[in-house]
C-alpha cells in the first residue's frame, strides 16, 4: 500500500531537469523494473537496475522525436520498456503482458511491435554496428537526427563493436552517442578479469572518441554530458562511460554477480520495494509532486 501511494504522488514527474523530480523518477521506474521481474519470476534484475539513470538521462531527458535509441544490452529489456512506458508509447495495460504468452514484451527486445523497439538486441554486440549505420544513413539522407546507443561494458570485448567504432571514426559520425554502463561485471565474472578493461575511457579516447566519464547514477550529470556532447559537432562520434553499480538501489544485490540471473524470493521482492522507497521517494515525493508539472 505505501509504494502504491509514493507512484501515485510522483505520477505527473516528467521534468527530470530538477534534481529531486529525477530522484523521484528514479525510484519510481526502479519499482516498475522489480514488479516486471517479481510478476515473471524472472532474472537480469541487475542489469537493469544499472543502467536506468542512462535510459532516464537519454529516452526519457535527451531523446527527440527524430532520434534513435537502441538498447545494444538486451538483457535489460524492462528498464527499457518501464521507460517506454512512461513515455506513453507502451500502454500500463501491455506492460502488464510482460513475459508472458503472446506478449508484445519479451524478456529481450523483439522489433516490430514498438517504435522505440526498432531492432531485436538479445544477441550482444550488435547495438553500435546498427546505431552506426542508422547514424550515417542519417547523415545520407541530410536528416537532423541522433542515435543514442547504451551498450554494457561486457560488449566492449565483442570484436563488432570495435569494427564499428572504427567505421563511426572513419565516417566522422558525431551524430552517434555511445553510452557504456561500465558497473564492472558481466556473465561470468568482473569484466576487467575476462579480457580487460576494454570500456575504459582512455581507450575510447585513444582511438578518436569525444569521451567523457560520469557518475552514470547521476541524472543531472548525464544530461549534462549528453548537452556537451553533441553541442560539438566535431566529426567524432561521442562516448560517454558511465561508471555505474549492478543492481543499484536494493543493498543485497549491489556488485553481486549472481543478480545477473536470479529471480527474487517475495521476501527479497518486499525487501527491494522497501530499500528503493526508501533511498528514493521517502524525501522527495511530496517535493516531486509540487515541483512536476501536470
Amino acid at each position: 500500500m505505501i509504494l502504491k501511494e509514493q507512484l501515485i504522488a510522483i505520477k505527473a514527474v516528467t521534468d527530470i531537469s530538477k534534481a529531486d523530480n529525477a530522484r523521484a523518477l528514479s525510484g519510481q521506474l526502479r519499482l516498475k523494473v522489480l514488479g516486471l521481474y517479481n510478476q515473471a519470476n524472472a532474472g537480469h534484475i541487475g542489469c537493469s537496475l544499472s543502467c536506468i539513470d542512462l535510459m532516464i538521462a537519454t529516452l526519457i531527458g535527451r531523446k527527440r522525436d527524430q532520434d534513435t535509441f537502441i538498447l545494444s544490452k538486451g538483457h535489460a529489456a524492462a528498464a527499457l520498456y518501464v521507460c517506454l512506458n512512461h513515455t506513453g508509447e507502451i500502454p500500463d495495460e501491455e506492460l502488464e503482458t510482460y513475459y508472458k504468452n503472446g506478449t508484445t514484451l519479451p524478456a529481450h527486445p523483439a522489433p516490430n511491435h514498438h517504435a522505440g523497439i526498432p531492432f531485436a538486441t538479445g544477441s550482444l554486440g550488435h547495438g553500435l554496428p546498427i546505431a552506426a549505420g542508422i547514424a550515417h544513413a542519417s547523415r545520407l539522407l541530410g536528416q537532423d537526427s541522433r542515435v543514442f546507443v547504451l551498450l554494457s561494458d561486457g560488449e566492449t570485448n565483442e570484436g563488432t563493436t570495435w569494427e564499428a567504432a572504427h567505421f563511426a571514426l572513419q565516417r566522422k559520425l558525431d551524430n552517434l552517442i555511445m553510452l557504456i554502463d561500465r558497473n564492472g561485471l558481466q556473465g561470468f565474472g568482473h569484466t576487467g578479469d575476462v579480457l580487460g578493461d576494454t570500456a575504459a575511457a582512455e581507450k575510447w579516447q585513444a582511438i578518436g572518441f569525444d569521451t567523457i566519464e560520469v557518475d552514470g547514477h547521476n541524472v543531472d550529470a548525464l544530461l549534462q554530458a549528453i548537452d556537451l556532447l553533441t553541442a560539438n559537432p566535431d566529426g567524432r562520434p561521442k562516448a560517454i562511460i558511465a561508471h555505474t553499480i549492478k543492481g543499484k538501489g536494493v543493498s543485497y544485490m549491489e556488485d553481486k554477480l549472481e543478480w545477473h540471473y536470479l529471480p527474487m524470493t517475495p521476501a527479497q521482492y518486499q525487501q527491494a520495494c522497501a530499500e528503493v522507497a526508501d533511498r528514493y521517494l521517502t524525501t522527495t515525493r511530496s517535493n516531486a509532486t509540487e515541483n512536476s508539472p501536470v
